[in-house]
C-alpha cells in the first residue's frame, strides 16, 4: 500500500514537473497589431508568468491586416488587435474564432457600454482594448462662449480657428450628429444635406490634419479644435486649463477589439494574454500607456480617471460600414468641403 502510495506520488511529482517545464518555455505567441500598442513590461511580465514569448509584428492599416490575414487564411498570427469596422470583414470571412471563456475567466471585467457592438453582437469573438472618442477642446481664454457641442463649431464668432481631424467618415457623421441624424446615415439626400452644413462650416475652419492637431491649440494657431482621444490627452497634459467637451449631441466613438483568428497557431497562449490583459491592474498599465479611454469596467477605480468616460454620458454611436452609395455621398461631401476650406 505504502509502495503503491509513493508511485502515486512520484507520478503527480512528475507531472508537476512537466508542468512547470512547459510553462517555464510556453512556446511563442504572435501578437499582430499597429508599432507602440503595449509598455513592453507588461509583455515582458506576461512571458515571465507564462513562459510564451511574445512575437511582435506590425502593420500599418487595418485593411493591410486583413490582407494578410485572408492571405494566411487565418493562420500565422495568434492574437490580432484593429479597428471595429474591419474586425466586422474578419469574421464575415471566417477568419476570426471563439473566444476561449474557459481561459479568459477575466471576460466579465469589460464595461458592457463597449460590449454588444455591430461587429461582435453577441460578444463571442473580441475584447475591446480602449476606446477612441474624439472630442472638443478649446481655449477659454479665446472663446468667449461655452462651447457645449458640435452645432457650437459653426459659430461665427469661430472664425479661421478651428482645428479638426481628416477623418471623412468622423466629420461627416458629427455634421449628422448636430442635425439629429446618425452617424451612419444610408440616405443620400440626408448626407447630401450634411454636406450643405459641412459648407458652411468652412469659414471657421483654420486647418484639417491627422497628425498633431492639437499643437494648433498649444501654439494659439486655434481657438477650438476636434480632436483623437490621443491628442486630447497630449494636449491637456500641455495645458490643463483647456476646456474638454463632451458634446451634448452625443458620442461618436470606436474601438479597438483583441481577437485570436481562426488558424492561429497557438490559440491557447492567445486567450492566456486576453485573460492577462483584462486584469484591473494590467489594464490600467496598457491604456494610460496607449491613452484611449479605458474598456474594462473593474479598472475604471484605478485608471487616470480623464480616460474614464463620464457617468453622466449615455449616447454614443460607432461608425459603421455602409453601402457604396451612401459611402460615395460622404467622399463628395468631404471633397468639396476640403475644397472650401482651402485644404
Amino acid at each position: 500500500m505504502k509502495k503503491k502510495l509513493l508511485t502515486i506520488g512520484l507520478a503527480a511529482l512528475a507531472a508537476v514537473s512537466m508542468s512547470m517545464c512547459a510553462s517555464a518555455d510556453g512556446g511563442e505567441m504572435v501578437l499582430f497589431t499597429w508599432e507602440g500598442m503595449f509598455p513592453q513590461e507588461v509583455l515582458d511580465n506576461f512571458t515571465e508568468q507564462t513562459g510564451i514569448k511574445i512575437i511582435y509584428s506590425n502593420f500599418d492599416t487595418d485593411e493591410t491586416m486583413l490582407e494578410k490575414l485572408a492571405q494566411a487564411e487565418g493562420g500565422d498570427y495568434d492574437l490580432v488587435i484593429a479597428d471595429d469596422y474591419i474586425i466586422e470583414q474578419a469574421v464575415k470571412e471566417g477568419l476570426v474564432s471563439e473566444i476561449n471563456k474557459d481561459i479568459v475567466t477575466n471576460f466579465g471585467n469589460i464595461n458592457p457600454l463597449y460590449q454588444g457592438q455591430f461587429y461582435d453582437p453577441e460578444d463571442k469573438y473580441t475584447v475591446p482594448y480602449g476606446a477612441g472618442i474624439p472630442l472638443i477642446v478649446y481655449d477659454p481664454e479665446l472663446v468667449d462662449f461655452e462651447i457645449k457641442g458640435y452645432n457650437d463649431l459653426w459659430n461665427p464668432e469661430l472664425e479661421d480657428s478651428v482645428a479638426l481631424t481628416a477623418n471623412y467618415r468622423v466629420i461627416n457623421g458629427i455634421t449628422l450628429l448636430s442635425m439629429g441624424k446618425s452617424m451612419n446615415e444610408e440616405d443620400v439626400s440626408v448626407i447630401e444635406e450634411a454636406g450643405q452644413k459641412l459648407q458652411e462650416l468652412a469659414p471657421n475652419v483654420r486647418l484639417i490634419q491627422d497628425d498633431n492637431t492639437q499643437n494648433a491649440l498649444l501654439n494659439g494657431e486655434a481657438s477650438a479644435a476636434f480632436l483623437y482621444t490621443s491628442q486630447v490627452s497630449a494636449v491637456m497634459a500641455e495645458n490643463p486649463d483647456l476646456q474638454v467637451v463632451y458634446p451634448e449631441e452625443g458620442l461618436g466613438f470606436g474601438i479597438m477589439g483583441a481577437f485570436v483568428p481562426s488558424q492561429a497557431p497557438n490559440a491557447d497562449a492567445a486567450n492566456q494574454f486576453l485573460n492577462y490583459i483584462l486584469e484591473p491592474e494590467v489594464s490600467k498599465q496598457c491604456i494610460e500607456y496607449i491613452g484611449y479611454y479605458n474598456t474594462n469596467g473593474a479598472a475604471d477605480d484605478i485608471v487616470d480617471p480623464s480616460l474614464v468616460v463620464p457617468d453622466s454620458v449615455t449616447k454614443g454611436e460607432i461608425i459603421q460600414n455602409v453601402s457604396a452609395e451612401a459611402d460615395e455621398a460622404y467622399n463628395k461631401n468631404w471633397t468639396e468641403f476640403k475644397a472650401a476650406c482651402g485644404q
